[in-house]
């Protein structure tokens, strides 16, 4: 090529510009990219900052906004916040912030059901020919350390006239029959371990203070054959969940301690499924994080699935022609909520479309609404809340063509799973999001920060089974501790047929936390 300019022909000249711009297009492009690279590196640096040092609520206050009235006879008048058709961007609905009261402490009732120990002061000096006129009575709240003592069973045996041989009391029946151990301390362990999460080996610790060595083996061993025992109430778990109409399911992970793996563990997973209507609760322990599992588990199952997702519950859906799957609309909804720090008005019009839409499921809960009601409401105000937003993402994706940013994936996000989101307007059973399963799943959360990891594959399942009843009891509101102490003294004395009356749902009102 010439290298003066002034040399060239037309054609070559035009040449030259075609080439240069060519050029110019590449390097705009390549600008563009790392200039979007680096905006969502910036976007990760300050969501990981803000998971680090900012506050964890995802909550967002709305301002002052126009309203409408819903009527239902049964309910009366109930405000509810609507969308308006208005140009400008506005927020929907009102909300009042609830006024943090301080608690005075001084003022605190005790319960008339706990013991009263007397303690008498006297004055130091009583003069003589005094009388007693009354007394000042000071209540104040005591404990008493935890302590262990023998439970001693005696068991008189008699002679029978005449050498007819020897009566003796029959011995109850032991949990752990050739184990110096009474039911209480075995409800202790179980407690200490799955709810209030202190690891076996702090536990042995405490028990020392108490007076008493245990160990690691001892300890270990009554856990595990408790929670064999228990294993017994596992299937009747199962068939609560499979005959249920409606069940949400998620999954948390368990390291695993491997005996193939030397000094490494192994991250299996717990499946849980809960059993909205029935409140029963049930953890599944698996190796890994197949749609085979959920599949096995759902094979009988024929209602709705409401779940947060996951690609391997759509492959079950697929399988299954009795299975209708329901999305999670908090998990939607995080999705904008992370995008506030790339664009926060357009996050903030979209978290206050889905205020919107919790608003009237607290109207339904806060009046205790029928499904059929729930239904109803839902039709007449969610349904049009939620087509606002459809149409509003669709706009937005448009608006930003070619471009990828956290507010367009939100958008697509929510989009992919749209008709999965807003299942729970065709059904009133359905909730709007998978909020109560991941609650039953939180224990396993707090465990893992304590006990770190399931010693085995095995302990890892008994874990599953225990957690499966505890959660259960929570949802019912029953008290774990009588609950477990009733059962652990009964279960082996119980025919197979029973077993299932020894569930917790079933002690919702004999045993109230």
């Amino acid at each position: 090529m010439k290298n003066n300019h002034s040399d060239l022909s037309k054609e070559e000249l035009l040449q030259l510009i075609s080439e240069k711009e060519s050029l110019i297009n590449n390097s705009s492009k390549e600008i563009q990219q790392l200039t979007e690279n680096v905006d969502y590196l910036k976007l990760q640096i300050q969501k990981y900052v803000h998971l680090l040092y900012g506050k964890k609520s995802e909550s967002i206050h709305a301002q002052n906004s126009k309203q409408e009235k819903i009527v239902f006879p049964e309910f009366g008048t109930t405000d509810l916040n609507l969308p308006q058709d208005d140009e400008l961007q506005q927020i929907t609905y009102k909300r009042n912030k609830p006024k943090k009261t301080r608690t005075d402490f001084s003022k605190l009732e005790l319960p008339e059901n706990l013991e009263r120990i007397e303690v008498i002061v006297e004055p130091e000096h009583i003069p003589t020919g005094s009388v007693k006129i009354g007394e000042e009575v000071t209540e104040l709240l005591a404990c008493q350390p935890a302590k262990l003592y023998v439970k001693t069973i005696i068991r008189p045996k008699y002679a029978l006239p005449s050498n007819e041989g020897i009566v003796v009391g029959a011995l109850p029946t032991r949990v752990i029959p050739s184990g110096k151990v009474d039911v209480s301390v075995l409800v202790m362990l179980l407690i200490d371990k799955y709810i209030y999460h202190l690891p076996l080996h702090r536990q042995i610790k405490k028990y020392q203070q108490l007076g008493i060595e245990l160990s690691d083996s001892t300890i270990g061993d009554w856990t595990a054959k408790s929670i064999e025992v228990l294993t017994y109430l596992y299937p009747g778990l199962r068939r609560a969940v499979e005959s249920s109409g409606f069940v949400q399911a998620d999954e948390t992970t368990m390291k695993v301690l491997d005996k193939l793996k030397k000094g490494k563990s192994h991250l299996g997973y717990y499946w849980v499924y809960h059993a909205v209507k029935e409140k029963v609760v049930l953890f599944n322990y698996d190796r890994g994080r197949s749609s085979d599992v959920p599949l096995e588990m759902l094979l009988n199952f024929k209602g709705v699935l409401q779940t947060d997702g996951l690609e391997q519950y759509q492959k079950v859906g697929r399988k299954l022609s009795g299975l209708k799957l329901a999305g999670c609309m908090a998990h939607a909804r995080r999705k904008f909520h992370d995008a506030l720090m790339f664009n926060k008005s357009q996050a903030t019009w979209m978290l206050e479309k889905y205020q919107e839409l919790y608003a009237i499921e607290a109207i339904a809960r806060d009046h205790h609404f029928t499904d059929a009601q729930r239904l109803e409401i839902r039709q007449l105000k969610s349904v049009t809340i939620l087509n606002e937003m459809k149409q509003w993402m669709e706009d937005t994706i448009e608006a930003y063509k070619h471009k990828s940013n956290p507010i367009t994936q939100a958008c697509q996000y929510n989009l992919l799973r749209w008709e999965r989101l807003i299942f729970f307007t065709t059904e009133g059973k359905v909730e709007i999001d998978n909020n109560l399963v991941e609650n039953a799943i939180r224990p396993v959360a707090l465990g893992r920060r304590n006990y770190m990891f399931a010693g085995s594959h095995e302990a890892a399942q008994r874990g599953a089974i225990i957690y499966s009843l505890f959660a259960t009891c929570k949802r019912n509101g029953v008290d774990t501790v009588k609950w477990l102490e009733y059962v652990l003294d009964r279960i082996l004395d119980t025919k197979q047929s029973e077993l299932d009356n020894l569930l917790p749902q079933h002690f919702t009102e004999i045993f109230p936390a």
